[in-house]
């Protein structure tokens, strides 16, 4: 006849046993989710046309260079690196109207041509795009006369984005301004 145990040992088997799994779970890292989950819709493709404005001097500079190049013979700059935060508009006229800011740095980083790479993120201040921001990060050949680089991802309606942006330099004036125009092809998750 099998031998019955304390009723304490059957508890502690239990709670040896429920630890195990517990545990097992803790160490997960990663899972796998529904997107439903999340409540994300059909994915769409969104088209953004702006202008840029970066100024350089004036009373009030929206872009300050904070570390300078040690070679200032060069005509690329290598190594300065300047931090920005600039109006996006829906023109090129300083009168425009303001739909955004472009906040980040960039780097003069080719000892060849000048080319900068940009660390910057899109914050969108109008209509259905209020709040969202897209990220871009990658290199920019200013020298040409239109450059692509890539978005890498956005907040508020453009989480999980990613896409492309085009740049043209609409106007330059060195050591005063820039004005690029804007084309962003974006695919996100939109409300439809």
């Amino acid at each position: 006849m099998a031998q019955i145990l304390p009723k304490h040992i059957y508890i502690i088997l239990t709670i040896f046993l429920f630890s195990l799994l517990i545990e097992g779970e803790s160490e997960k890292f990663a899972k796998s989710l529904s997107p439903k989950l999340l409540h994300l819709k059909k994915e769409k493709l969104t088209h953004l046309h702006f202008y840029w404005h970066d100024i350089f001097s004036g009373e009030h500079p929206t872009k300050v260079t904070v570390v300078k190049t040690v070679d200032n013979t060069t005509k690329t700059f290598f190594g300065a690196v300047s931090v920005l935060d600039d109006a996006l508009r829906v023109g090129p006229g300083a009168n425009s109207k303001i739909v955004g800011r472009a906040q980040g740095m960039y780097v003069a980083s080719n000892q060849k041509n000048y080319s900068i790479v940009m660390a910057m993120s899109f914050e969108f201040t109008e209509g259905e795009y209020n709040g969202s921001t897209l990220s871009v990060l990658g290199s920019n050949l200013v020298a040409l006369p239109k450059r692509e680089v890539p978005i890498v991802g956005g907040s508020g309606l453009f989480r999980f984005s990613s896409g492309y942006a085009i740049i043209k330099t609409y106007k330059f004036i060195p050591t005063v301004f820039a004005i690029m125009e804007m084309d962003f092809y974006v695919l996100h998750y939109g409300d439809s």
